[in-house]
């Protein structure tokens, strides 16, 4: 059986130009080949009257030409082929990840790539694709300082213990495990509790935060020790955290390798895919490349 491959999204930009660098260090540690995709947008049919439209020549292409020469040079590339299609972007780029087991985007780019994260092409392409999606951002974000950690290479990953997804669970030990890093797993729990009363009713006695925490915690120890079983040479450590998930993982982005985020399950009355808050938040802001691993078929 052939091996999946890596697919990274290409436009001549630089930041493309980093998202296919860290395509190829992917694909090396995953062993598997390389696709380098330009999505060409332009319109298919033309009203009455007007000049016909001719989709490019996809051998004159001078982005999958730059991206060629980019890679020129250093030797052990893994096996790469360059493809060149012709629709809407973020479409185009969901298809990709029906054969692919990772697929790779820049934050920023060029014509139909601009502000590919905050634009509806790279978002879509994060929400519908039935890979996980990793965004490389532009270097130098300031993010808020985290608290201090051991030195050395870390793949972090957003816990939901009233929720744990199962699919980005997996894919952050797996990244941990490839990288020979230590797994940050980010647990946060809702703080400040609200309490509501009505004016005549006793308000509930106030909550332990310690004690929140600490229950927070063992239901985190609960949900890795599988996971710990089946990736044994991975240092997996929760930190729990009060308050805002998205802040701490954001914080916690600071000279991570990557940051693993879920993406939302449907729910019965929202079936459309989703993001979510979280996810959103993370991939605006965090200062490391960022996976949005979508739920396994089963959960979805």
């Amino acid at each position: 059986m052939s091996t999946l491959p890596v697919v990274v999204a290409v436009d001549g930009s630089r930041d493309s130009l980093r998202a296919l660098d860290w395509a190829v260090d992917t694909a090396r540690r995953r062993a598997a080949p390389l696709r380098v995709v330009h999505v060409r947008q332009y319109h298919a049919w033309t009203q009455p009257g007007a000049p016909v439209v001719v989709p490019p020549d996809p051998e004159a292409d001078w982005v999958l030409a730059a991206a060629r020469t980019h890679l020129e040079g250093p030797s052990g590339l893994p096996t790469t082929e360059y493809v060149g299609l012709d629709g809407a972007i973020g479409t185009v780029l969901a298809e990709q990840g029906q054969a692919a087991q990772l697929l790779v985007l820049g934050s920023r780019g060029r014509g139909g790539f601009a502000s590919l994260l905050l634009g509806s092409n790279g978002l879509a392409a994060a929400r519908d694709a039935e890979c996980p999606v990793v965004v490389v951002p532009r270097p130098g974000r300031k993010v808020e300082a985290a608290p201090e950690t051991e030195p050395g290479p870390r793949v972090v990953v957003g816990l939901k213990v009233d929720g744990p997804d199962d699919a980005t669970l997996d894919f952050g030990f797996a990244e941990a495990a490839l990288r020979d890093a230590r797994l940050q797993v980010v647990a946060a729990y809702p703080w400040p509790v609200q309490t509501w009363a009505a004016p005549e009713d006793v308000v509930p006695p106030m909550i332990d935060q310690d004690a929140v925490e600490g229950e927070t915690l063992a239901l985190a120890e609960g949900f890795l020790a599988p996971y710990r079983e089946r990736y044994p040479d991975v240092l997996a450590e929760p930190f729990p955290a009060p308050g805002d998930a998205a802040g701490h993982l954001v914080a916690a982005s600071k000279d991570a390798e990557l940051v693993v985020v879920g993406r939302h399950r449907r729910r019965l009355l929202a079936p459309a895919r989703m993001l979510g808050s979280v996810t959103n938040a993370v991939l605006l802001h965090a200062a490391s490349p960022v996976a949005v691993v979508p739920p396994s078929p089963g959960e979805e």
